[in-house]
């Protein structure tokens, strides 16, 4: 039998299996399924036909020594699938966010981890056993690698891919594939980006743009300058230098050479 506190907010049509729980102060929307042994602990709020598998548990507290009891969030989006036992932490006042968000039609594998005040974008892939640290900011499309660990802060750009078993120490920009440990650049995400509509076109700019930028000799700040000299404005640079102008940690270096 499933235990539903009755403050909770149920949509139309949710599905609570046995031995589920779920708190008080939780929204949970249309059409979702909690599956037999998730746990909703309570300040979350669920969109529509979400799956919680079993095991998983949303809305513990979170895993930092500043949290103080406070109030605090989980704000998932539409269609999202969390997997067996993975689990996905309230935000801390202290980040001065108070809230762990996951995008709409993402898809958090078993056992992956996302920490206090992350934040993962729409359509994104967290794999099996990957973990999250705090504040660690996904973008839309991103995709983390299973065992992938990232630093906190770390930043995933937009249609990134971070290979398996992966460190992520300095931040992923947009478009590209990172591996190796330390993480290195390992090109264009040529393959995930044609999937999802790119055309060649605009894939060979993206690929040009990060040949500047890793391959012609230049520190980071002198590429960046090179880049908006020599390629004219569009969508996809002005977000790669965007990206590269935030980062806090530094983006990701280019490859080691071979011994």
């Amino acid at each position: 039998m499933a235990c539903v506190s009755p403050e909770a907010k149920l949509g139309d049509n949710v599905e609570i299996g046995p031995f589920a729980f779920i708190d008080a102060d939780v929204e949970i929307g249309d059409g979702c399924r909690i599956l037999n042994g998730a746990t909703i602990y309570n300040h979350v709020k669920m969109g529509k036909d979400c799956t919680v598998f079993p095991g998983a548990v949303v809305g513990a507290i979170p895993q930092d020594l500043k949290f103080e009891g406070e109030e605090s969030w989980v704000e998932i989006g539409d269609r999202v699938n969390i997997r067996e036992c993975a689990t996905i932490n309230r935000g801390t006042k202290a980040s001065g966010k108070g809230v762990t968000r996951v995008g709409s039609d993402t898809l958090v594998m078993s056992y992956a981890h996302i920490a206090h005040d992350c934040s993962v974008g729409s359509h994104c892939i967290i794999v099996s056993y990957a973990g999250l640290a705090g504040e660690t900011d996904v973008e839309d499309w991103g995709v983390m690698g299973g065992k992938t660990g990232s630093h906190q802060f770390s930043r995933i750009g937009t249609h990134a891919f971070v290979g398996a078993c992966s460190k992520i120490t300095k931040d992923v920009p947009p478009y590209v594939l990172a591996g190796r440990d330390p993480i290195v650049f390992e090109g264009v995400n040529r393959v995930g980006l044609l999937r999802r509509g790119f055309s060649e076109a605009d894939v060979n700019e993206i690929k040009e743009i990060y040949d500047a930028l890793y391959f012609k000799g230049m520190n980071v700040s002198q590429a960046v300058e090179y880049i908006e000299a020599h390629f004219p404005a569009s969508e996809h640079r002005d977000r790669i230098l965007g990206f590269i102008r935030a980062s806090k940690r530094g983006i990701v270096p280019k490859p080691r050479p071979a011994r």
